[in-house]
């Protein structure tokens, strides 16, 4: 059975992970994130790469020996060199890598001074005042580390919703090869949040028995928790679990609305119900003991009186009401989208050269890209100077002579300093075609001091768009606090855009805070923050958000003809 990509960059990045731990070469342990990061962003499958006989070596960061090592990943699931290490190092180690503030060398450090070797050992050392005793530990630490162990255990067994996917792919193919009716993932899944915590598979077949069979032999379950007549619970090799429901045809429509959730939309559907002297349940919508509806989701909307609402609107959010009067939105689709505004090329921090970026993009048929590479003061990220970014711009203008049927713009990611100024002169930015503007450091600033240096950094004329508006990483790293109502009104009033970064570990505007905007009239730009041609795929995650935020075509401003997105960049 297939192993994901992300299952092969997470073997690479817990074997880098030990490694630091472990102090060995940071060159070494940088190839193996490296190839991680390669192996986590390519669109398609590495086995189908491998069984093609598809020479890995011309993949990023990939040499001879890493090519080796993901054969092995592909041909057995396991890699060796892991196995060796987790028996000189607990791997319980590796999730204290997510805690702010400490690095590997911090946590080499707790593990032989005080033979912390989890999270709940962390926790106590931290409160009982040990930690604070070490050379280098002082009163800031331990409280980043208190609120660390507080954030990871918040974040729970909830995987990223691009995680779960490539699961779903995996299952649901599995899965089909069986006689299927109906075979619908539903719950959090199917409402495309941003985090998901189980499955819930909906299938309808002449023999559901033969289903849950053939279910719980499926390669990568870990342990088979309950396999009953119609329903079976599983547990995946990723600690994932997964509730295969067995459902009849005239209830398929009801039990995926009920299944889909969410629970307060359900409420809210229900009582809907009730008014009108009818019953809903998972089984069907009825009348007395008459069932009146349920085989399709549209007859159970119809029978009390809506229309069909979409998934991703399924939050009790306005959606019911919207729908009464008519004004539900027509939601953006991943084929709206006509360009990307934000990625990062060999000049700064990326994989891939311009023409490399320019002709990925071309080839998922997008008329126009953004460059858009850091500014000076990222260093860790190879931020460009002045001097540097105009020769990017010269090369940018050669490329365009060379490609048809695609535009290059002329942008960068310009970071916001502390006091709101920006990092890069005025006469630079005024050659810029799109400028973002991005906090990068100082997250930790008053929610006061935070909102202030943005709305300077918008009072400067050439800003178009703010990238990553909040700074969340999901389940590693919280937002920044900002008054987000006065920054969009500044927004709307300056004519700047805010962006829907569809990283899988960023997802930011939030579904909430994309709402917010939509509603108060500033335009989005959904971009991919790529940093090689692979995660141009990643669009889909953004587009996914911006519908959670009831998005339209024309909420989006990189839906528009390279004319007219010109027109909307102009201050």
């Amino acid at each position: 059975m297939a192993i994901t990509n992300s299952e092969i960059a997470k073997i690479f990045n817990e074997y880098a992970d030990l490694l630091e731990i472990k102090g060995e070469n940071p060159f070494k342990v940088r190839a193996y994130r490296n190839a991680a990061r390669t192996v986590e962003n390519i669109g398609k499958p590495l086995e189908e790469l491998v069984e093609s006989g598809y020479d890995l070596t011309k993949l990023p960061g990939i040499g001879t020996d890493l090519s080796l090592y993901i054969k092995e990943i592909v041909k057995t699931g396991k890699f060796s060199k892991l196995e060796q290490l987790k028996e000189e190092i607990p791997p319980t180690l590796v999730e204290m890598l997510s805690i702010e503030g400490l690095g590997p060398k911090r946590i080499k450090t707790l593990y032989e001074q005080l033979h912390i070797q989890s999270m709940e050992d962390l926790r106590r050392a931290a409160e009982s005042g040990e930690i604070e005793k070490l050379p280098g530990f002082g009163p800031t630490l331990v409280e980043k580390i208190l609120r660390g162990v507080r954030l990871a255990k918040k974040a729970g067994h909830r995987f990223k919703w691009s995680e779960a996917k490539e699961y779903v792919d995996d299952l649901l193919a599995y899965l089909r090869q069986i006689e299927l009716t109906h075979l619908e993932v539903a719950g959090s899944f199917r409402r495309k949040k941003e985090t998901v915590g189980d499955l819930d598979i909906l299938a309808t077949a002449k023999d559901f028995s033969e289903v849950i069979r053939h279910f719980v032999k499926y390669p990568k379950i870990k342990e088979v928790v309950s396999a009953g007549s119609t329903r079976s619970t599983v547990i995946l090799q990723n600690d994932l679990q997964v509730d295969l429901r067995s459902v009849e045809d005239e209830s398929y429509g009801s039990a995926l609305h009920y299944f889909t959730g969410s629970k307060q939309h359900n409420i809210a559907v229900r009582k809907l119900a009730i008014e009108l002297g009818l019953k809903v349940n998972e089984y069907g919508v009825f009348r007395g003991e008459q069932r009146i509806a349920g085989r399709t989701e549209e007859e159970v909307y119809k029978a009390v009186g809506l229309c069909y609402i979409e998934p991703e609107l399924r939050e009790n959010r306005g959606e019911i009401e919207a729908c009464k009067a008519g004004k539900l939105p027509k939601l953006i689709e991943q084929k709206d989208i006509r360009g990307d505004l934000h990625m990062h090329t060999v000049y700064s921090d990326g994989k891939h050269t311009i023409e490399d970026m320019a002709k990925a993009a071309k080839e998922m048929g997008y008329e126009y890209i953004a460059i858009t590479d850091h500014s000076k003061r990222l260093t860790v990220a190879k931020g460009l100077d002045e001097k540097r970014v105009l020769q990017e711009f010269e090369e940018i203008d050669k490329i365009n002579e060379k490609i048809n049927g695609i535009t290059i713009l002329k942008g960068m990611e310009v970071d916001i300093l502390e006091d709101g100024s920006l990092d890069m002169s005025n006469e630079v930015l005024a050659q810029m075609d799109v400028v973002l503007v991005a906090v990068h450091y100082k997250f930790n600033l008053s929610k006061e001091k935070q909102t202030a240096r943005i709305l300077k950094a918008f009072d400067n004329p050439h800003v178009n768009i703010l990238a990553h508006p909040t700074g969340r990483m999901i389940q590693m790293r919280e937002p920044i606090e900002i008054d987000m109502e006065k920054i969009l009104q500044k927004a709307k009033e300056n004519n700047i855009f805010m962006e829907i970064n569809a990283q899988p570990e960023r997802l930011d505007l939030n579904d909430i805070h994309i709402k917010m905007a939509k509603d108060m009239g500033v335009k989005m730009a959904i971009n991919t923050d790529s940093h090689n041609i692979f995660s141009l795929y990643y669009m889909q995650y953004g587009v996914n958000q911006a519908r959670r935020g009831w998005c339209e075509k024309d909420d989006i401003i990189n839906t528009r003809d390279l004319k007219n997105l010109k027109k909307l960049l102009k201050r």
